[in-house]
């Protein structure tokens, strides 16, 4: 089918208790073994590209791959654009067909980051492209940027002003989480998100999920997350494959071979995570 908005999606996740898994994808197998997984457990799927793997491939390449594997599959598929770190990089996406555009301007000064969401907003509603945007600073490194220490966790009373003042589709809040790899069990502020939600109606995001214990998560959707990202599980499921291959038989020199089995093992996370997520079975 053709490719869909996140709109109606996450509004549907959010009424029904549930979560949509987003998926970074890098690369043509990535993107078939999230849609196969997709379509395997009947439940709708947000692919995502980072504007840093849009420059390893621009964001033409991957709107081409993904809306192939949409065509293909009979359960809605988003594409959408992940921290987008700039009006300009937003623009881009959204040009190039992307059905979904996130604006990350939580670096900034906090009447910066409604500013320039706002703009975005402005640019993306009339095409009936909806927009997320972050509060507060999830840890970690996206792409070349480091999150600031200071200040890191998203003020409720902020994210209420936010919403009311961006018009923005749905907002990625930091309770905790990081981009990358932990080096330990992550704790999360589960109070700080019921008190989010308490003031906030437009549906939130968990961002850097990738070994966050499942049932942490499954604890946030209660509490009203909506949307779920992964990237680094994925990287490494699809790396984990790869590594296999060469240990197995060394010698191997068909890039078909170790994709395949990096696809396999993606598709394996994956359904993992939709399960989590609960989208299963809500396409």
């Amino acid at each position: 089918m053709p490719l869909v908005t996140s709109k109606e999606l996450l509004l549907k996740a959010q009424k029904g208790g549930y979560a949509i898994g987003a998926f970074n994808v890098e690369n043509m197998e990535m993107v078939q073994a999230v849609v196969e997984a997709a379509q395997e457990l009947q439940s709708p799927v947000i692919l995502q590209t980072t504007p840093a793997t849009a420059s390893y491939a621009d964001f033409d390449y991957f709107y081409a791959n993904v809306k192939t594997a949409a065509k293909k599959a009979s359960v809605p598929v988003v594409l959408h654009l992940d921290h987008g770190s700039s009006f300009d990089v937003a623009m881009k996406a959204f040009r190039a067909g992307y059905t979904s555009v996130m604006i990350d301007g939580s670096h900034g000064s906090f009447e910066d980051n409604i500013a320039v969401s706002k703009a975005v907003v402005n640019a993306c509603h009339p095409a009936g492209i909806p927009v997320e945007a972050e509060l507060g600073k999830v840890g970690g490194k996206e792409d070349d940027v480091v999150a600031a220490d200071n200040n890191p966790y998203t003020d409720p009373e902020e994210a209420r002003t936010f919403a009311e003042q961006s018009g923005v589709d749905s907002l990625a809040v930091a309770i905790g989480t990081a981009h990358g790899v932990y080096k330990g069990t992550p704790k999360l502020d589960v109070e700080r998100l019921s008190e989010i939600r308490s003031v906030v109606s437009i549906p939130l995001v968990l961002h850097g999920t990738s070994g966050v214990p499942d049932d942490t998560v499954k604890e946030c959707i209660r509490r009203g997350i909506c949307k779920v990202n992964y990237a680094t599980d994925l990287r490494m499921a699809f790396t984990r494959g790869i590594t296999q291959v060469f240990k197995e038989k060394p010698d191997t020199f068909d890039p078909k071979i170790y994709g395949g089995k990096g696809r396999e093992e993606v598709k394996k996370c994956v359904i993992s995570r939709i399960m989590v997520c609960g989208s299963n079975g809500k396409a």
